[in-house]
């Protein structure tokens, strides 16, 4: 355990983003016995002019102005900053010796107005915790002399486009240079320590308060009308991320089963075949809180991921949710879903996830949805927090 200290806290999602975020979790979970200062990303100018609208952007206008204040108390130990500087947009250039001089310019403007909220808060011997903010962040250990810099991957956001021009480049040196580097998943660590040997897997964790069966009380009304069993899926509905094929393939094979999506589709689920299929049924986007209530009805819960680059690192926290309220589970295999193995039934084909949803369906029992349960709850922030201050104490610790 870390108490009494210092924190600052960068990455890529500001406290007041409208979609969750593990580092605003961790950060509430370390401000419960240290100070931190959380760091909203500056805009940059690209930003600022298309989403002009947008009325996020329009705040960060009036703070830059002057016409509200840039240093927010959230909590006791919990500040906010809207840092007062525009970046460069830089991040599509080609040229790294182009980029890796604007870089430089941004971050001296970024890490100016973290300095002076860390005078104004008076911390000391701070430490900083990134959340994969490779860019703006690059030089924040150069520039403020941290007394640790911990590195936190939780993405392989490498392997999306837009991180791919000087990500590939940019993030290895960073995790490199880095003090340390934690990982919410065994793939993204294993990645890490090919550039940093203090690189650990910290485990994930996952508010599921909301998912408690106790706490449904009624079947949500589009339910009511569809048999048994019900096999279902929660989320966003993304081609680049989902198989829509192992969905097809259960649907047309066991037309007495029902196959239950409930989420936003892209543009290729929304074209697809599922939606000529008589036992495919698309709910819709749901508010946070209906959620558990359709999972409740479930008898068995799919997570058919698809594998490539993009998803093969990442920590699947809708599994956490399903197992959360007992539900018997059937995921793709992948590296961070070795976490998972015995309590989910893992696939690789697509005759595999027939075969598996049939063994749930079969096998199910009180015991083994409390033995989920149990599991999933033992996911928590506190537990996530607490074995990154073990992998900095034993830093801290160990002779210079």
């Amino acid at each position: 355990m870390i108490k009494n200290r210092d924190f600052i806290v960068v990455g890529l999602q500001a406290l007041d983003s409208r979609i969750g975020s593990n580092c605003i979790n961790i950060a509430q979970e370390i401000a419960r016995h240290n100070r931190v200062l959380y760091v909203n990303y500056p805009l940059d100018r690209l930003t600022k002019i298309r989403e002009k609208a947008d009325p996020l952007v329009m705040k960060r206008n009036r703070i830059n102005k002057g016409l509200e204040s840039d240093l927010v108390q959230v909590s006791e130990n919990l500040w906010n900053l809207y840092p007062k500087t525009t970046l460069e947009s830089i991040s599509r250039l080609p040229f790294s010796g182009v980029f890796d001089l604007l870089n430089k310019i941004n971050n001296k403007r970024f890490a100016r107005e973290i300095k002076k909220a860390v005078d104004k808060l008076k911390f000391h011997n701070f430490f900083i915790f990134n959340d994969s903010d490779m860019f703006r962040s690059f030089y924040l250990k150069e520039m403020l002399h941290p007394e640790l810099y911990i590195y936190y991957t939780r993405d392989n956001l490498i392997a999306v486009d837009f991180w791919k021009k000087q990500g590939i480049r940019i993030e290895a040196a960073l995790m490199a240079k880095s003090d340390l580097v934690v990982a919410n998943s065994t793939y993204l660590a294993d990645h890490a320590r090919q550039f940093n040997p203090h690189s650990y897997y910290v485990g994930q964790g996952c508010d599921v308060s909301l998912f408690d069966k106790n706490l449904i009380k009624e079947e949500p009304e589009d339910l009511r009308h569809i048999k048994r069993p019900i096999i279902g899926y929660i989320g966003a509905l993304f081609s680049l991320r989902l198989d829509i094929d192992v969905l097809v393939y259960l649907a047309k094979q066991r037309p007495d089963w029902q196959i239950v999506l409930v989420g936003p589709e892209d543009d290729a689920f929304k074209s697809s075949e599922l939606h000529k299929i008589p036992n495919v049924y698309f709910l819709g986007s749901k508010k946070m809180e209906e959620l558990p209530a359709y999972l409740n009805f479930f008898d068995v819960a799919l997570n058919p991921q698809k594998l490539n680059e993009v998803t093969i690192g990442n920590y699947p926290r809708k599994i956490d949710e399903y197992l959360a309220m007992g539900k018997p589970t059937v995921g793709t295999l992948t590296k961070a879903m070795e976490v998972f193995a015995e309590h989910t039934y893992l696939a690789v084909t697509k005759e595999d996830y027939l075969t598996l949803v049939e063994k749930a369906l079969s096998e199910n029992s009180p015991q083994k949805e409390l033995e989920r349960e149990i599991f999933a709850k033992s996911h928590t922030w506190e537990n996530n927090v607490r074995e990154i201050y073990d992998k900095m104490l034993i830093l801290m610790q160990s002779p210079k």
